[in-house]
């Protein structure tokens, strides 16, 4: 299947999975919740793993897998919580702020300059995130033009959600690096594994009990685990046919699709202005990947 239709479905897959979250788990701890994204498409695709021998991994591999894991496991926690207790709409378009991320720190820490595009880009996700929160502003002065990008620190969803898009621009380099040494392929159901087992150990390992919220609902949990395993099997096959950049600017079209979830199950209002800042926030995305 070309890269494209893949992306997409990844894109709805990881909608479908955080409205899926929202709506079956939306009484979990956060905690619970990542386990049971992290540790159910672990255990759903380590069977992968037995179709190819893993590669001999240098010291560097793990270097990188030892960065990523936490930073993965925090961005996890902080993404639950959000989607749990904030509407969808003011919380998931935040990750389109991942690639400008990657462009202000690629500018600031090692000179990259961004092209005419990519600022362009950064100022359309700008422009998306202003009109999401148009409501929180009046028409007239200047200070009620900025009253909406004001909304956007007071709101405890977005500013959680700018921190796990400021963590996956760093898991973002972090991950191609790791792939350096593994395929693709091998890659998705290998750190999904790792990420399981690595749950299992900080969560439960700590506090037990966590591994009932597993059974308390098990079709629920494994509904979810299987759209994360849809969703990580379909980025790895899309991110071999083309270049990673432009992958990651199909996938976050996911924000689209949570915004008609959260307007069909959780009577979100405003769809029509939201789907507009979103669609200005991912042509952003688009640019800022040419």
């Amino acid at each position: 299947m070309p890269w494209l239709p893949l992306s997409l479905l990844c894109a709805l897959s990881l909608a479908t999975a955080d409205a899926a979250t929202k709506r079956w788990l939306g009484d979990y701890g956060t905690r619970e919740i990542t386990l049971a994204r992290f540790l159910v498409p672990g255990m759903l695709m380590a069977p992968m793993l037995v179709l190819r021998p893993l590669p001999d991994l240098p010291p560097a591999f793990w270097y990188w897998i030892a960065f990523l894991l936490p930073a993965e496991i925090l961005a996890m926690l902080l993404y639950m919580r959000a989607i749990r207790d904030y509407p969808l709409a003011l919380t998931l378009p935040y990750l389109a702020f991942t690639p400008v991320f990657v462009a202000m720190t690629g500018w600031g820490l090692l000179g990259e300059r961004v092209s005419s595009l990519g600022l362009g880009g950064i100022l359309l996700v700008v422009l998306g995130a202003w009109l999401l929160n148009f409501d929180k502003g009046v028409s007239g002065g200047w200070r009620d033009l900025v009253a909406p990008l004001g909304a956007i620190v007071r709101n405890p969803g977005s500013r959680m959600m700018l921190g796990v898009a400021l963590l996956y621009s760093l898991t973002s380099v972090g991950g191609k690096g790791a792939m350096q040494y593994m395929s693709p392929e091998q890659f998705g159901p290998f750190y999904f594994a790792l990420l399981g087992v690595a749950t299992l150990v900080l969560f439960v390992g700590h506090r037990p009990s966590l591994a009932h919220a597993l059974w308390r609902r098990p079709w629920a949990v494994l509904g979810v685990g299987l759209l994360m395993s849809a969703m990580v099997v379909t980025h790895f096959l899309a991110i071999q046919k083309v270049e990673v950049a432009y992958m990651i600017a199909v996938k976050r079209t996911s924000l689209l699709f949570g915004m008609v979830f959260g307007a069909l199950w959780f009577g979100e209002r405003h769809l029509g202005l939201h789907l507009v800042a979103g669609m200005l926030m991912v042509a952003g995305v688009f640019l800022i990947a040419v």
